[in-house]
């Protein structure tokens, strides 16, 4: 992976593909934000991505120990429905997926995340994996500093990146000024990814990536 616009992670690829810039708005305690970035993924097969990645904490009311997932406030019908609809899409991905019962504090993860930028892609990208991983593929707390300090180190920060991460405004700024540019584009939900004038919600399915990502290259 190389440098690309400042905001952009991009990786590098052997074969020439089409240059294609993104932005997604997305929390690693999204259920729908984890098959996201499988497809987000899956669309490098096809373009070369560019990613402005937008971390928003969708629960900063969860407690630092974390909570019932029964406490989030949905009805047990809607969690029923939410839960179906995440077995469905997690298995056309052939994504593994823990019993999600109890939710995380995500605020301590994010932060490293945007500190992780500064590290280099490959820092970043071996951490972003790992926290979506970690969490819905072996139900690991991902709120929880100690384990969230030595993921970062398996990533190859350094104990200053993430001192840094918990210790200076900078990085908490970082997460709001992604949550006003979000208000400002009316995104209200994760994950939601913008490709040139589309503005796509949830889990989009990967064949709609593409035709976003097409229509944009030929508007340019």
């Amino acid at each position: 992976m190389v440098q690309g616009e400042r905001g952009f992670l991009e990786y590098t690829s052997p074969v020439a593909k089409p240059e294609l810039k993104i932005t997604v708005f997305s929390d690693y305690i999204c259920p729908f934000c984890y098959v996201g970035n499988r497809r987000i993924n899956r669309l490098r097969e096809h373009f070369n991505v560019l990613v402005n990645w937008c971390h928003v904490e969708i629960h900063p009311e969860t407690p630092n120990d974390g909570q019932s997932v029964s406490d989030l406030g949905y009805s047990p019908e809607q969690w029923s429905q939410m839960m179906s609809n995440l077995e469905q899409i997690v298995a056309e991905e052939n994504l593994p997926l823990a019993p999600v019962t109890r939710s995380v504090n995500s605020h301590q993860a994010l932060l490293l995340a945007e500190a992780a930028k500064e590290a280099g892609h490959d820092v970043y990208y071996r951490l972003h994996e790992a926290l979506f991983d970690e969490y819905f593929a072996h139900g690991n707390d991902i709120g929880d500093p100690t384990f969230l300090r030595e993921l970062a180190q398996r990533a190859g920060m350094t104990n200053d990146h993430v001192a840094r991460a918990w210790g200076e405004q900078q990085y908490a700024e970082q997460l709001q000024q992604h949550l006003r540019q979000a208000a400002k584009l009316g995104i209200s939900a994760v994950p939601t990814t913008l490709i040139g004038t589309h503005k796509l919600s949830g889990a989009v399915s990967i064949d709609d990536l593409i035709d976003a990502a097409n229509t944009s290259l030929i508007s340019r």
